[in-house]
């Protein structure tokens, strides 16, 4: 009994693991000249070849479903921003903005699922804002301000993520595969048309030549981001979801952790005390919602 509970949470473990750590790749893929959007598709391109081919079946689904297909547009759009944003800016800022899910799930579960936005729902949002504020302080002081591109890339991974909560739940019916499918589908698509789209405007270089070196690691963390998303799927059958989207909540010690250690990031008091209003909104939406 205790091994089958064990498991699903090392499971979920992993794959925040998995995320929490994916910015120390992609910023040496980065250096290597491949652009993370060019890096997101090919990630995704290996997960939608990998489930594509166990679940031959569920293209036929995904093919027939429009809703499937916004689920793929939304996993593609946040997978794409979070990548970016976490390889060119304070990691730990991107992933608590991203982290602003709460945020945005509220607006989006009263527009698209017709809830009604209580009062607990409305002291998450305020949690989550007021932490918001903190986290985007300049160490100097003075007005909350958004500092470069990373900074709007985590808060559009946001939108994107909470979006994607409210369309799994409004898909709930669907086969776990074609669910997976649309994700790493959409993870391919958009990365790539956007990637094709900005190097036509000179905004980010084509991909490198092909060398051993940089194609091994994106096929590793390719490989590493389909064995994530295969332990999340087993672990969400096994758990209920208040556990899964608290242990989920990881990421970001794992996230801080790894900056610190590896990238010589400092956290300053502000972003520690934004970041515990920010995962205890967080904490109280996986709590509140069941």
């Amino acid at each position: 009994m205790l091994a089958s509970g064990v498991w699903p949470v090392l499971g979920l473990v992993f794959n925040a693991l998995v995320w929490g750590i994916s910015w120390w790749p992609l910023r040496q893929l980065q250096l290597a000249g491949l652009h993370p959007v060019w890096a997101t598709a090919l990630f995704f391109a290996i997960g939608a070849v990998v489930v594509g081919s166990l679940r031959p079946q569920a293209w036929r689904v995904l093919a027939s479903q429009p809703r499937l297909w916004a689920l793929a547009l939304a996993a593609g759009a946040t997978n794409a921003a979070f990548n970016w944003g976490v390889s060119i800016g304070e990691v730990v800022r991107v992933v608590l903005l991203f982290y602003l899910m709460p945020v945005w799930a509220v607006l989006l579960a009263w527009w698209m699922l017709g809830e009604r936005i209580t009062a607990g729902s409305l002291l998450r949002v305020g949690l989550a804002l007021a932490g918001a504020v903190l986290v985007l302080q300049p160490a100097e002081g003075g007005w909350p301000v958004f500092d470069g591109l990373a900074d709007w890339l985590g808060l559009a991974g946001g939108v994107g993520f909470a979006l994607i909560n409210v369309l799994l739940r409004q898909l709930a019916n669907e086969a776990s595969s074609s669910r997976a499918l649309a994700m790493f589908s959409g993870g391919l698509v958009f990365p790539l048309g956007l990637g094709l789209l900005l190097t036509w405007q000179g905004q980010v270089p084509a991909p490198p030549a092909a060398q051993p070196s940089w194609m091994l690691m994106a096929l590793g963390m390719g490989l590493l981001f389909v064995a994530a998303n295969m332990a999340l799927q087993h672990a969400a059958a096994k758990l209920p979801v208040r556990i899964t989207s608290v242990i989920m909540l990881t990421e970001v010690l794992f996230a801080a952790l790894t900056s610190v250690w590896w990238g010589g990031e400092s956290l300053r008091w502000s972003v520690l005390a934004g970041g515990a209003l920010i995962l205890a909104a967080a904490f109280l939406a996986a709590r509140g919602e069941h």
